[in-house]
This record gives C-alpha cells, structure tokens and sequence, in this order.
C-alpha cells in the first residue's frame, strides 16, 4: 500500500513499513491540497498528527482505506463517520505519555523556581544584575509536600501522577469516567509500588491544588475559567499540555496579573500556531511550541505501532 506520513513519521516507522513491502511517501502536503494529491497518487493510508485534518469532505474524496493518527486524541479526525465508510482509524495512545509527562513536571519545576523568567533575564543582565536577579528570584518553592491536582487520569494523566509521587507530592486526581485509580512505579532496580489516588470533585481540586494540570479531549467549552480560577488557592498555578480551548486564555491572564495564580504554563493555545501576543508577553507564563509529545523516543515509539498496526490490517 501506499503510506502518505503527512506530518512526518520515524525512520523506524518508515523502515519497518518499507520492510514490509510499503511505500511511504514523506511529502507534506498542504490541506488544500490533499484531496487531489491523495487521488493522483493512490495513496491508502494517510497518517496524521495535529497539524492534518481529516473530515467528511477529504474522506467523501478520497479512497483511504487507513487513517492513522501518530499520538493520542483524534479531534482533527472524522473518526466515526470514517469508520462507517470501511476505513480503519488508528491512533497511539500510549506512545507519548512518558514525554507529554515529563514536560508537565518541566513546567512546574520551572515555574516555581522562576527559571522561565531567569532564562530570559541572565543573558540580558547576569552580567551587570547578578546580585539583584539572585534576590528576585530566592523565593522559589519546592515540590515536595505540595498538592498536585490532575483533571484527566488516562495514560498521560497517571504518568504525570508517577512523577509527581516520585517528587515527594499529594496527587490528588478528578476524571468524571473513574473513580478508584491506582498506578504502579516502577523503579530502577526493578522494585515496584502501587499508589492509590484520591479522586474528588472538581470544586474539591480547585480548592486544595497547589498546581492543577489537565490531560482532557478537545473540549466545546471551557473547563478551567475565571469563575473556577477564584475557587483556587492563591498562589496556585495551571499547567496545559492537553488541548487548547481547555482553559480561558483570557482569564488566565487576568489572575496572572492580579497574582491570584503564581505562574501558569502552556504548551498548547487557542490560536495555534498564531497565539495571543499577550500570552508570549506574560513574564508569570512559561510557555512551549505544543511539544508535549516530541520526543526522539516518543516519535520512535509512535512511528513503531503506526507501522505495526498497518501491517496488520494489510496482511
């Protein structure tokens, strides 16, 4: 068959599919253009992350019998109305939760110890400030003890819960499809621990999280907004690596400058790849261009299952 990896896949992706007997075709092609590159070439699969969609109108056009996308939700997908037209829709759900993880705790150690704020500061005045940088940024906090509250206890959510527990954090958890979750750290020496979370109300999160971070679907309204931002500790902060749409951007702002909330983070905004220029102005913001999931070993593994699961449906 032939592959088409419109946002890329792995070399390991890409080899296993050619030892298969694919062709993979690695052109990134423009969706305005899809549709008749799709048909002049007879392309079968196409693969996707974010940045591709995939609706009625490109599958009504088109005669995919695959549609692939490399990482967890599929909100730029069609899925359903796919599926009832024959195609296969897969995804890889667990490929990426490690990376999107580790990000989450980036941002928070970041946060709390300023060091998005000092990295811009030190090669502009480390040199002639040193003495003024180091007492405007000595009030860091520590991990240790505080409460991290996780809306979204799926595969990314509880990685984030492993690391939190590793960091000597409360993690307490709300997800509206599970209520009693445990999660088992595995350790280097290959000990292992199982950790019962506490899940509770929302109102309840809000009200007892020292950092909030959200690993939800693409949602039609927003869930973190100024009304649930005033239930929060003060000083608290939000972390988004989810979606954007997840939290109001506009109040987020606000209680930035009020400084009802220490610092928030985001890897992921409303108008991507075009966010507010607010936002990238906000000192108490510490932002990334949505690579939650872009890691060297997170694209290995994402690559690795798209390949596998089309091999299968082929044989």
């Amino acid at each position: 068959m032939k592959v088409l990896a419109n946002d890329g896949i792995s070399p390991a992706g890409v080899e296993a599919l050619e030892k298969a007997g694919h062709e993979v075709i690695l052109t990134k092609v423009a969706q305005e253009q899809l549709e008749n590159y799709i048909n002049t070439k007879q392309v079968d699969v196409l693969l996707v992350r974010s940045a591709t969609k995939v609706r009625k109108d490109l599958i009504d056009a088109t005669d995919l019998k695959i549609i692939g996308r490399g990482g967890v939700g599929m909100d730029n997908i069609d899925v359903d109305y796919a599926k009832s037209k024959g195609i296969h829709v897969i995804n890889t759900p667990a490929a990426s939760s490690d990376s999107v993880a580790e990000l989450v705790i980036g941002h928070v150690l970041a946060g709390f110890r300023f060091l998005h704020q000092s990295n811009r500061d030190m090669p502009l005045n480390g040199d002639t400030n040193f003495k003024e940088l180091k007492k405007a940024y000595a009030a860091g906090i520590e991990l240790k003890g505080k409460t991290m509250g996780i809306v979204g206890i799926g595969r990314i959510g509880q990685a984030v819960a492993k690391r939190a527990i590793g960091l000597g954090m409360n993690v307490i958890v709300h997800d509206k499809f599970a209520e009693n979750v445990s999660v088992n750290l595995d350790f280097f020496d290959g000990q292992q621990l199982e950790f019962k979370l506490k899940s509770v109300s929302f109102d309840e999160l809000l009200e007892n999280a020292d950092v909030i971070t959200f690993h939800v679907p693409s949602q039609d309204n927003y869930i973190l907004g100024a009304t649930e931002i005033e239930k929060m500790k003060e000083g608290a902060a939000v972390v988004n690596t989810a979606r954007g749409g997840v939290l109001d951007e506009k109040a987020v702002l606000s209680a930035l400058e009020k400084k009802k909330l220490r610092f928030a983070a985001l890897d992921v905004f409303e108008k991507e790849p075009t966010p507010e220029i607010k936002l990238l102005m906000q000192r108490e913001l510490s932002l990334s261009p949505h690579i939650g999931g872009a890691t060297l070993e997170a694209q290995s593994r994402i690559g690795t299952e798209l390949a596998q699961q089309i091999i299968a449906l082929s044989n």
